[in-house]
């Protein structure tokens, strides 16, 4: 058996993911609302990809970057990696 302070740590640490990753991709990208049924993993690999980037690119707020990037093709220009 695990010990409590052990346990509670992967508890932690799964809702880090949940929160950094599974999160931003179903709200701010709406992943699971996508009408995508023919090769979804190519968008669901092109949506990592473009979170990849922007956290390279030391973004915090994905959703106001991707806002930012939509509005301002330079902001994605400007980007690590492009």
């Amino acid at each position: 058996m695990l010990p409590a302070q052990t346990f509670a740590s992967a508890i932690r640490n799964h809702w880090a993911i949940e929160n950094r990753n599974h999160w931003v991709r179903d709200v701010t990208l709406a992943e699971d609302a996508s009408r995508i049924r023919v090769n979804p993993g190519i968008m669901a690999r092109l949506r990592s990809q473009a979170l990849n980037i922007a956290r390279a690119s030391g973004v915090t707020n994905i959703a106001h970057a991707f806002w930012t990037a939509a509005i301002d093709p330079d902001v994605i220009l400007a980007y690590k990696g492009l």
